[in-house]
């Protein structure tokens, strides 16, 4: 082979051995890579670094909460500390001189230590409130995990429903009950720090003798003497089980407010109590029905008024759970009288409630119910009642305050507006009649008329003037009391008109005090602003004093001077009067409370009456004061003057000697209205009606036809009297 042959077969092969090992070095595409940049993948670097920066959060978390309840153990009060520690605020409420009405606060029974508490007791607390109580650690972690499951998911509107008995017994001692956040947290840790210190049987035992189960009893020993009238260690099943059922909401579910309900909540942890193995199947089976409550007969009438006066503190005071004395405007007298009035008076089956007012606003008396104890509901502040005529006491007022007077003559006649056909109870229409006594007999189609014509927003807009807060319809009917009212805002009304036609704003406590005697808060006088003009409320005053002197509210008479009016609803429904004397408002109402019709009542009958038998005592004290009907109307109102026309000759027409017609301001001065022969010209405007120149001269005139009088050139000297009514406007 030549040397060139032997240089190209040594070349190709060290191609060829090059191309080999470039071969070999080449990674496969299944081959891991590697090198100086080769690496996991990212999604596997992004979950280790989860994994171990989330673990490292978690042990950081709890050595910060091992921390944070460490701390809080340390800081907890001994057992003995908490044991005398007593929740709830003591308030005592007086009367207007002073005397004691009530003492209001907690009630706590004898402490129970957990060895002498019954088991039945025990268990059934822990059925129904922490069925894992005695395995956690103040927290259940599964309750917990279901309820943010369940809100994951929808099933709930929020988490809720996981507080433990450690949980319930920390905000017992040291928190409120505001559901926020870090409220529920601080909870969450002095749980654990409640567990960390003590056992779970000093636990329950705190619970049991420190929970609120209403009526102002703490502990379950309290709860069973104000229930059942014996101790807690007497506690039956069914007795142990209607004080667990009160927890979730005491005042839901007391026995002496709703013994239904008392029983069904018992029923339910009777059942748990047996799914968790506490009792047999025939101990879940007792008749909760049968256990006997006691007989409370130590509340009265005037927690009424102590009930609706109470919450106030809420608004009008810091916060503060010192001893405080409540100062009232309560007259014990009058609230006596009060109780008695309605008492007397209340149809069978029907109830009744009062309220009595000074001119300045302040509650004198306040009945509620027949009957206290039978039924806490504050019928006189709470129930919505139809008014029916009590509510033309704001009719009248619009229509006053648009020109009308007692003295009008108006016309009761059937009448239909926007399809809606008043009758008058009587069924009659007695025809032309006056304001006054169209008020004083209550005549509907009078009122509906008034209120057509003056507009029933206009109505609306006078109750509201005075106080009426309560939703008022303006459909037609309302001139007849077809919205529902509350009795103390009719009668703060009425209470208007007695002060002179100012505003009014009821009130209940004058003064409130701590335990120092240090002076909390004091009722300040507002300077009362007129709502209507005087002459409106004298001629409203002089309809209401008609209707109680000829009228329906008859039957409240008194004696000395009273203004009022009835009110009664279709079919019995609702009776009331409203009515002042001497400085005092009364407001009485009178029905069922499931709006069912009472026979015979009527406004006019048993509420006029006890409004009579309490007002009887309320002013007997108080000097008899005239009421001021006197109408000084605006001139605009005004009848001219019968004497004007002999005034000056420049200001009137008047008759020369010839008997001829002079026109104002042209005696001397003026155009000759006359022709040059001394005739009046025949394109002469007139210069006056028939009418007044018969009133002028004082005699008819010749029957010679005139021209009629311009009413450009010839005003008349004050407006036109208004129709009182136009029958059948629609």
């Amino acid at each position: 082979m030549s040397r060139r042959g032997e240089q190209l077969q040594n070349k190709g092969a060290r191609g060829s051995r090059r191309a080999a090992a470039e071969r070999n070095a080449a990674p496969s595409p299944d081959a891991a890579p590697k090198g100086p940049g080769a690496g996991p993948p990212r999604w596997r670097v992004w979950l280790k670094r989860l994994f171990l920066w989330g673990g490292a959060l978690a042990v950081l978390g709890l050595v910060v909460l091992a921390f944070a309840v460490g701390f809080a153990a340390s800081s907890l009060p001994d057992y003995g500390t908490l044991k005398a520690t007593q929740s709830g605020q003591t308030i005592v409420v007086r009367a207007r001189d002073g005397r004691e009405l009530v003492e209001i606060g907690p009630s706590f029974g004898e402490w129970l230590e957990y060895g002498e508490i019954p088991k039945t007791m025990t268990n059934a607390m822990v059925a129904v409130e922490d069925k894992r109580f005695t395995s956690h650690f103040g927290v259940d972690p599964v309750r917990l995990t279901g309820a943010v499951v369940e809100w994951v998911t929808g099933s709930r509107s929020r988490i809720g429903g996981t507080s433990t008995i450690t949980q319930q017994l920390a905000r017992n001692l040291f928190l409120n009950n505001n559901r926020t956040p870090d409220r529920k947290a601080r909870e969450a840790v002095l749980a654990m720090a409640l567990e960390w210190k003590f056992s779970k049987e000093q636990i329950l035992e705190l619970y049991l003798n420190k929970v609120y189960f209403g009526g102002g009893a703490y502990g379950i020993d309290s709860a069973s003497r104000k229930f059942f009238s014996h101790p807690a260690s007497e506690l039956s099943v069914e007795e142990a089980a209607i004080i667990a059922g009160l927890v979730k909401a005491p005042s839901q579910y007391s026995p002496t407010a709703d013994v239904q309900a008392a029983v069904d909540r018992a029923q339910v942890v009777l059942k748990l109590m047996q799914e968790q193995g506490y009792i047999t199947a025939d101990q879940a089976q007792v008749d909760v029905g049968t256990v006997q409550l006691k007989q409370d007969a130590g509340q009265n009438s005037v927690r009424y008024f102590t009930d609706w006066v109470l919450p106030q503190l809420d608004i009008i005071l810091p916060e503060t759970y010192e001893p405080i004395e409540v100062w009232t405007t309560l007259d014990v007298g009058m609230q006596r009288a009060a109780t008695a009035a309605i008492e007397a008076n209340t149809p069978n089956g029907a109830q009744g409630a009062l309220v009595s007012l000074d001119r300045d606003g302040a509650i004198l008396a306040m009945v509620g119910g027949t009957d206290y104890v039978a039924s806490n509901y504050n019928r006189a502040t709470a129930a919505l009642r139809q008014p029916g005529s009590a509510w033309k006491l704001f009719v009248y007022l619009a229509a006053l305050e648009a020109g009308y007077t007692p003295e009008d003559k108006v016309n009761d006649t059937p009448v239909t507006i926007g399809g809606w056909s008043p009758r008058n109870s009587n069924g009659r229409n007695v025809g032309e009649t006056d304001l006054r006594t169209a008020f004083a007999f209550s005549i509907n189609t009078v009122a509906a008329q008034l209120g057509n014509e003056v507009g029933f927003g206009t109505v609306a807009s006078m109750a509201r003037r005075f106080g009426v807060n309560s939703k008022i319809d303006t459909n037609p009917s309302m001139v007849l009391g077809a919205s529902e009212m509350r009795v103390i805002e009719m009668t703060q009304a009425f209470a208007g008109i007695a002060a002179k036609g100012s505003a009014v704003q009821p009130y209940g406590i004058t003064k409130v005090t701590g335990a120092d005697g240090e002076v909390l808060y004091r009722h300040e006088e507002v300077r009362p602003s007129p709502q209507v003009p005087d002459y409106v409320v004298a001629g409203i005053t002089d309809l209401l004093q008609a209707a109680v002197q000829t009228g329906t509210g008859r039957a409240a008479q008194i004696g000395r001077p009273v203004a009022g009016k009835t009110g009664t609803t279709s079919s019995n429904k609702d009776g009331w009067f409203i009515g002042f004397s001497s400085g005092i408002t009364t407001g009485v109402w009178m029905g069922r409370d499931d709006a069912k019709p009472v026979p015979g009542l009527q406004g006019g009958r048993a509420p006029a009456q006890a409004f009579a038998a309490y007002m009887r005592y309320a002013v007997k004290s108080r000097p008899v004061e005239e009421f001021d009907v006197t109408l000084n109307l605006p001139e605009w109102q005004l009848e001219p003057d019968e004497e004007a026309m002999f005034g000056s000759p420049d200001d009137y027409y008047y008759i020369d000697e010839q008997g001829n017609m002079v026109e104002p301001g042209t005696r001397e001065t003026g155009p000759d209205p006359f022709g040059p022969d001394g005739e009046r010209g025949a394109n002469a405007p007139p210069a006056a009606s028939e009418e007044f120149l018969e009133q002028a001269t004082g005699g008819a005139l010749p029957q010679n036809p005139r021209p009629q009088r311009d009413p450009q050139r010839d005003p008349p000297r004050r407006p036109p009297p208004q129709p009182a009514i136009k029958p059948g406007d629609q």
